[in-house]
């Protein structure tokens, strides 16, 4: 073979005609795959009652208030807290129909299941479309085994659920040059949390720049869409919020006193655990990245180390990002003169794909689906549900993270020494460690003072007591 031969590029794969492409099942098969993955996951942990947030229990108090079209009080967050004086999530209202009819928190983990799921259509069909559908199968599988994708699979429920589709949708349109629709899939960002309207403003930016050749209508159309997202942004936090809260964003301590260098290790192997196991950097070399730029910028400006690791849910909103500024840059460097650099972009998508099922058998919650346990309901939750369900429905319960996914569906729940003058009927926490002592109706009593609470039984170390009326 001669070394002309070597050098010149690949051809490019054709693309099938847009009535074959549409019949092609591959994205939606890669779909149905992961929503069955994504569903034993979540709804296994939920059976376990093994979890690490009060924040499912939260959303579902929204969504059950807006499907009885009531203002959205989540009670964990304080009485009668309305949750858009939290975060800016109206979206979460578009479940309020699916809750009505199937009421409980299993269905907040079965919408978001099917949300993640979908937006591994978008990028299997685009990564099929640019690069041939075998890579394009490898991208869409890495994508959704993918370490932020899992993370937010794992912990609870979050609004972030919506922005992961609306994106990656907006971002295949892109690829395709189809402005407009790219466009009109993010504006619905602005309704998903109040950071994302920033997200909007770097997406709309991407579709100026790939426009300006030729569409100058749509550079400033897109460019006057980044500039209004960035301004309704700023109103979301400074107006928006602070109407529905009574003291105002409550975050901000949050979002500030870190600076860029502090944690700068930890977030250094963020950005590597971004780039390096979803695109062999390779997204470096897309301009579709920027829109990942204001969700990592306001982490690793956060003084709240939470914000710059690897757990958690945050990284979820960036996995379409990388998984799409991969594809750009695999079918622009295939295209390229050099060869070095052509055979290994054409390599990443195996290359992606590997180290995605590596991680997924390894370190990964998807390791869980070869372990009995995801799949049983142990005894000790049994019991545990068997003593909670001598709480009426309507009660006022005041609980912990554990036993608190069993009563949001049912009951007035609030956060256990949360409930600033409101007197529970029943109080019910987690006290396998002690933690409240050895006679938790004592602590019942310092939470409300002048109150008796009795003891009306224990399992696998949840305690529940009721209050006193008879004195």
């Amino acid at each position: 073979m001669t070394s002309d031969a070597i050098a010149r590029p690949a051809p490019a794969p054709q693309a099938p005609p847009r009535a074959a492409a549409s019949r092609w099942a591959g994205p939606w098969l890669v779909a149905c795959g992961l929503f069955l993955v994504y569903l034993v996951l979540s709804v296994g942990r939920f059976r376990r009652m093994d979890w690490a947030s009060w924040d499912l229990g939260i959303f579902e108090q929204a969504i059950r208030a807006y499907a009885h079209l009531q203002e959205p009080v989540a009670d964990l967050k304080g009485p009668g807290a309305n949750i858009l004086g939290d975060h800016f999530s109206p979206i979460i209202a578009l479940i309020a129909p699916v809750y009505r009819v199937f009421p409980g928190p299993i269905t907040l983990l079965v919408v978001q299941a099917a949300l993640f799921a979908l937006s591994a259509v978008p990028v299997t069909r685009a990564a099929g479309r640019l690069l041939g559908r075998p890579r394009g199968i490898a991208v869409g599988v890495a994508y959704g085994l993918s370490w932020g994708i899992q993370r937010a699979v794992e912990f609870d429920f979050h609004e972030i659920a919506f922005a992961v589709p609306l994106l990656a949708f907006a971002l295949e349109a892109v690829l395709a040059r189809r402005w407009r629709a790219a466009l009109l899939w993010g504006l619905p960002l602005l309704l998903v949390k109040e950071d994302l309207g920033f997200t909007l403003a770097a997406l709309a930016v991407v579709v100026a720049w790939r426009a300006r050749a030729t569409d100058r209508r749509t550079v400033w159309t897109a460019l006057g869409i980044a500039a209004a997202a960035c301004v309704f942004a700023v109103l979301v936090f400074t107006v928006f919020i602070p109407a529905f809260a009574t003291d105002g964003y409550g975050y901000w301590n949050k979002i500030e006193g870190g600076g860029p260098f502090a944690g700068a290790g930890t977030k250094l192997a963020t950005l590597g655990w971004v780039l390096i196991p979803t695109s062999g950097l390779l997204a470096l070399r897309s301009p579709l990245l920027l829109v990942a730029a204001p969700t990592l910028g306001w982490r690793f400006l956060s003084g709240d180390d939470h914000y710059w690791s690897t757990d958690w849910h945050y990284s979820a909103v960036l996995m379409p990002v990388v998984a799409l500024a991969l594809v750009d840059a695999v079918d622009t460097l295939r295209r390229g003169d050099r060869p070095r650099l052509r055979a290994y972009a054409l390599q990443m998508p195996t290359a992606v794909l590997a180290a995605s099922l590596a991680l997924a058998m390894t370190s990964m919650p998807t390791a869980k689906l070869t372990e009995a346990s995801t799949y049983e309901k142990p005894e000790r939750v049994v019991a545990i549900e068997r003593l909670l369900a001598r709480i009426p429905d309507g009660a006022t319960v005041e609980a912990d993270t554990t036993p608190l996914t069993r009563l949001t569906s049912r009951c007035r729940v609030l956060w256990i020494g949360g409930s600033k003058g409101v007197v529970p009927d029943w109080i019910t926490i987690d006290n396998g460690n002690k933690w409240a002592g050895e006679d938790p109706t004592g602590y019942a009593s310092q939470l409300h003072p002048g109150e008796r609470y009795t003891l009306v039984g224990e399992a696998g170390g949840i305690v529940l007591m009721q209050r006193d009326t008879t004195g």
